[in-house]
C-alpha cells in the first residue's frame, strides 16, 4: 500500500518508524482445547453492562488503547488511562490485549508477554477489567489476528509458537503466508497464513481463551486479512504458504501455482478469512453469548456507493477482507471501520463521508450489526477531529472510535509535542462545555436473547474437509443461508430462524433440529462419503 496522500496510514505506524507513517496495519503452535492448561474460572469484575440506565444517549465512544508504547503495562498506566477515559465519557475501550502471539496477561492460550515494561508477575488485562468496569466502561480485548512476529523486537518469549511455526518450521509445521515472489515478510512482520487449517485453529483459540479466563465486554479482530504490499486495488500478492496452497488444489481440483489475480483462487482466499471469522465468533459465543464480537475494518480509498459496489472496493480486492459478508450473515456485533482519513484533505474528507454513508445504510438494512466510524486522530488536528465526530453523527452511525490513546493527535504523531501536553486539550474539546461529548452516553454488551445459531464439523472418507459447500435448510427444504466448511471441516451459523432447520452437505443431511436462544446449538458431526 503506498503511503499518504494515496490512502490512509494505518493505527500501527507509530510502532518502529515514527513518526513516518506505515503502510500496514497487524502466533502459532496447536494448543489444545481452550481450557487445557489456564485457569479453569474467568476472573469476574464489576461489568458496566450491569450500571444503572438514564445515563444519557446510546452512543458508542471508543478509544484504542495500543501496546506499542505507554498506556496499559503498568498499574499507574491503567490509572491514568482510566481516569482519562472517564474525563472524556469514553465508554469503550478497545485495548490491545494480544500484540504478536503474545498476551498482555497472566491466563490465555498464547503465552504472556516478555515486555520488559509489565511488571513482573502483572496483568495488564485483569487490572484493567477492574478500573475500568468500576467507572462504567467496557473493555474489548483487541488481538492483531494474524501477526506472528516483528524482526525489529526482542525475541518471542517461550512457548511463543514462532519458534515452532516460524520461518525455520517445514511443511504442514510453518504457518506464515508468503507471497507469489517467495517474500515471507511483511515489512518486518512475519504473518500467519489464514489457509492454514492449523494457524486457523491457533488464532480462534487466542481470542477464546481471553473469554474463558476474563470478563471482557467484547473481542475484536484486528488485520483478519491478508497483509499489504499489494498494488493498489489488487490484486492480493499473498496466501502462497504451501500448506494452504495444497489444500486450494485439493478443494478446487486445479494443478500448478494460481496467479494472484486468478479470480478462483482470490475468492478462495477471502473465504479463508471469512472462514476464521466466523468460526472464532461461534466459539466465543457458545462460550459468552454477551461478549460483543466486533472488527476493526479496512476502508482504504473511496467508499462504494451500494453493496455491489463494494466487490470492487479496495479492502476486498487488495487484501482479501470481504467485511459486508461478516456484516451480512451477522458474524459480528460491531463493525468498527478504520475509516483512516484526514479531515483537512478534501479527497480523504470525502473518502470519509463515503464510507460513513455505506455504513450507515448496513445499518439500515443489517440493524443487528453496530457500526461505528473508527477515527484517525493521529492524523488530524483537534478540531478535524471534533468535526468527524459530528460527521458521523449527522451519518446516523452507532458511534465513533478514536486512534489512539498514545498519539493524541497530529502534532504528537509528528513530534512536535507530547500526549502529556495535547490530551488535556482534547479532553476539554470533546467533554468540556459544547463538546460532543459533553454529556455521558450508554453502551451495552450484546443482548443474548438475540443470539440464535449453531455450529457442526462434517467428517470425510476422501476428499477435503475444507470448501464443502454448506446450506441451511427450512422445514420445505427451502435454503436460508448457504457457507462453506474451513480446513478443519467447521461451519456455523449465526443467526437462524425459530423453526424446524436441517443443514445439507453435498446430499448429506442432519435430522431436522430446532435452535434454541440464547446459545450456540452444536451440531452432531456430519459423516460424507
Amino acid at each position: 500500500m503506498t503511503a499518504f496522500p494515496t490512502t490512509q496510514a494505518l493505527k500501527f505506524a507509530p510502532l518502529l518508524l515514527a513518526p513516518l507513517l506505515l503502510t500496514a496495519c497487524g502466533g502459532g503452535r496447536p494448543q489444545a482445547a481452550p481450557d487445557s492448561g489456564l485457569t479453569p474460572q474467568r476472573i469476574q469484575t464489576p461489568g458496566p453492562h450491569g450500571a444503572p440506565r438514564g445515563l444519557g444517549q446510546r452512543e458508542l465512544r471508543g478509544l484504542w488503547v495500543d501496546a506499542f508504547g505507554p498506556g496499559l503495562k503498568t498499574p499507574a498506566e491503567i490509572d491514568r488511562l482510566v481516569a482519562d477515559a472517564r474525563a472524556m465519557n469514553v465508554n469503550v475501550l478497545f485495548a490491545q490485549v494480544g500484540r504478536r502471539g503474545d498476551c498482555y496477561c497472566n491466563h490465555a492460550a498464547m503465552p504472556r508477554t516478555n515486555d520488559p515494561a509489565v511488571p513482573a508477575g502483572f496483568d495488564p488485562l485483569a487490572d484493567l477489567l477492574t478500573k475500568a468496569h468500576a467507572q462504567g466502561i467496557q473493555v474489548h480485548a483487541w488481538i492483531i489476528t494474524t501477526a506472528l512476529w516483528n524482526s525489529a523486537v526482542v525475541a518471542p518469549p517461550p512457548g511463543h509458537a514462532f519458534h515452532a511455526h516460524g520461518p525455520a518450521a517445514t511443511g504442514r509445521d510453518n504457518w506464515l503466508t508468503y507471497k507469489a515472489d517467495g517474500a515471507v515478510r511483511a515489512g518486518a512482520d512475519w504473518v500467519m497464513d489464514p489457509g492454514h487449517p492449523d494457524a486457523a485453529e491457533y488464532i480462534k483459540n487466542m481470542y477464546v481463551s481471553v473469554v474463558q479466563n476474563y470478563d471482557v465486554d467484547g473481542v475484536q479482530f484486528d488485520r483478519v486479512r491478508y497483509p499489504d504490499f499489494n498494488p493498489v486495488g489488487g490484486p492480493v500478492q499473498w496466501g502462497y504458504n504451501s500448506t494452504a496452497l495444497e489444500r486450494y488444489r485439493a478443494e478446487t481440483g486445479t494443478a500448478g501455482t494460481p496467479a494472484p489475480a486468478d479470480p478462483q483462487w482470490s475468492a478462495w482466499r477471502r473465504q479463508q478469512v471469512t472462514n476464521l471469522v466466523r468460526e472464532t465468533a461461534l466459539a466465543v459465543k457458545a462460550v459468552r453469548p454477551d461478549v460483543s464480537v466486533n472488527a476493526a475494518t479496512i476502508t482504504y480509498g473511496a467508499g462504494p456507493a451500494d453493496e455491489a459496489a463494494f466487490q470492487t472496493s479496495r479492502p476486498y480486492a487488495e487484501v482479501g477482507q470481504d467485511w459486508l459478508t461478516w456484516v451480512r450473515e451477522g458474524y459480528l456485533d460491531l463493525n468498527v471501520m478504520m475509516n483512516y482519513k484526514r479531515d483537512f484533505v478534501p479527497d480523504q474528507a470525502l473518502w470519509f463521508d463515503q464510507w460513513n454513508a455505506f455504513a450507515a445504510s448496513l445499518l439500515q438494512r443489517y440493524p443487528d450489526v453496530g457500526q461505528v466510524s473508527g477515527a484517525a486522530i493521529y492524523l488530524n488536528d483537534q478540531a478535524s477531529t471534533v468535526n468527524q465526530i459530528q460527521k458521523t453523527r449527522a451519518a446516523g452511525l452507532s458511534g465513533w472510535a478514536g486512534y489512539s490513546y498514545r498519539t493524541t493527535d497530529k502534532d504528537v504523531n509528528a513530534g512536535t509535542r507530547t500526549k502529556e501536553q495535547v490530551l488535556p486539550e482534547l479532553i476539554a474539546r470533546l467533554s468540556g462545555e459544547g463538546g460532543p461529548f459533553e454529556r455521558p452516553a450508554r453502551w451495552e454488551r450484546p443482548n443474548p436473547a438475540h443470539l440464535r445459531a449453531v455450529s457442526g464439523q462434517v467428517t470425510v472418507l476422501s476428499g477435503p474437509l475444507g470448501g464443502r459447500t454448506v446450506r441451511l435448510l427450512d422445514h420445505r427444504g427451502e435454503e436460508l443461508a448457504r457457507t462453506e466448511t474451513d480446513g478443519n471441516g467447521r461451519y456455523g451459523f449465526l443467526r437462524v430462524p425459530n423453526g424446524q432447520l436441517r443443514v445439507e452437505v453435498g446430499g448429506v443431511s442432519t435430522d431436522r433440529f430446532a435452535a434454541p436462544p440464547r446459545r450456540v446449538t452444536a451440531l452432531p458431526p456430519l459423516a460424507l462419503p
